[in-house]
């Protein structure tokens, strides 16, 4: 047991410094906190943040995206803003990459092992060719892709 907890502090130790050297602040943080987790008492809850960690992270970010709505810094367009190609390509975008997210999730439960490499290749990315680890914002990047904007 105890080569295996050494394993996992050495592999969250790594990740961290991953995420200080790639400027990557979610897996700086996410690495720090579950190495805390695991070293103190609150290791008990690890098991919860497996289970529900997706989803309250999936909440948080909603929350994130609909705020400047909610503030009135982005005006909800009228009717015949949706008639406009831009306005149906960057909904059929939005579907297109919720579904690869809700298979992303299904794929990492079934296959967890594949996490790490999830995680290295956002660290590369945003290291190497100046990625950013947020799930739509990438939406937009590919949206971006077919309409010509940067």
């Amino acid at each position: 047991m105890s080569l295996q907890f050494n394993y996992i502090a050495v592999l969250l130790v790594l990740l961290i410094l991953l995420g200080i050297l790639s400027n990557n602040s979610s897996i700086t943080i996410s690495g720090t906190i579950l190495l805390l987790m695991q070293q103190t008492f609150l290791a008990k809850y690890i098991p919860f943040m497996e289970k529900y960690g997706v989803n309250i992270g999936i909440i948080i970010l909603t929350i994130g995206v609909l705020s400047p709505i909610v503030l009135g810094k982005i005006q909800i367009p009228n009717l015949t803003a949706f008639l406009n190609w831009k306005m149906f390509l960057a909904i059929a975008v939005g579907v297109l990459v919720a579904w690869f997210g809700g298979r992303g999730v299904n794929l990492m439960a079934s296959q967890p092992m594949l996490i790490t490499g999830l995680l290295l290749g956002t660290i590369l990315g945003v290291a190497f060719i100046g990625g950013i680890p947020v799930g739509p914002l990438i939406a937009a990047g590919i949206l971006s892709l077919f309409i010509g904007k940067v």
